[in-house]
């Protein structure tokens, strides 16, 4: 079984298991070469179960091979986190603390005990991304009656112990998130990525 990591640094990892992020976008990594030649493009096609994949193909518009993402409709995928979120500390044959007790990077998929399943694949331009599927990452609207907040109302995300940053619509709250995440001027190079879809199994 695979695992999928969500950023705990903007409350991601809550919002799916609170139901209230149902999709993710992943940078579609499109290798240089393939076979040994140049990858001059790639067509976009649905495969059988219906996820998106790609094509790669040469200045001629030969196919050099094909290109699946990470994730594919239909498959279930455990949720990334350390073991001490899950209060199940690990250690090693010397009674030590294992990496991923703090770190999820370093867990294993089979002792996570919550997963999702992908419900739709699809390849598009980062800046394509519609309202509806910015509140699908997980953008929501705050609105505040405490007129102490300079802006009492807008769409935004968490950031723990630094509150909320809220925007005017939920693009750009999100393309704000996204840049975060990703690095500065991702959102500017509108980069070609993977959005997933999912629903939570448990």
């Amino acid at each position: 079984m695979k695992r999928i990591m969500f950023s705990d640094d903007y409350c991601l990892t809550k919002a799916v298991l609170n139901g209230t992020k149902t999709m993710t976008r992943r940078m579609l990594k499109v290798p240089k070469t393939c076979n040994g030649k140049e990858v001059y493009s790639f067509n976009i096609l649905t495969n059988s179960v219906g996820t998106q994949c790609v094509d790669l193909v040469d200045e001629n518009g030969g196919v050099l091979g094909s290109l699946k993402p990470h994730y594919e409709v239909g498959e279930v995928v455990a949720i990334a986190q350390s073991y001490y979120t899950i209060g199940k500390p690990q250690y090693d044959k010397f009674g030590n603390g294992v990496p991923g007790n703090s770190n999820k990077m370093f867990t294993r998929a089979e002792l996570m005990p919550h997963h999702i399943k992908i419900t739709d694949v699809k390849v598009e331009r980062l800046q394509d991304i519609s309202d509806e599927d910015c509140l699908r990452e997980g953008i929501r609207y705050y609105h505040f009656s405490d007129k102490r907040w300079s802006n009492n109302s807008g769409y935004g995300y968490h950031i723990p112990k630094n509150g909320l940053h809220l925007f005017d619509t939920p693009y750009e709250a999100f393309a704000n998130l996204f840049e975060r995440i990703s690095g500065k001027g991702t959102w500017k190079s509108n980069p070609w990525v993977v959005a997933y879809s999912f629903e939570l199994v448990d």
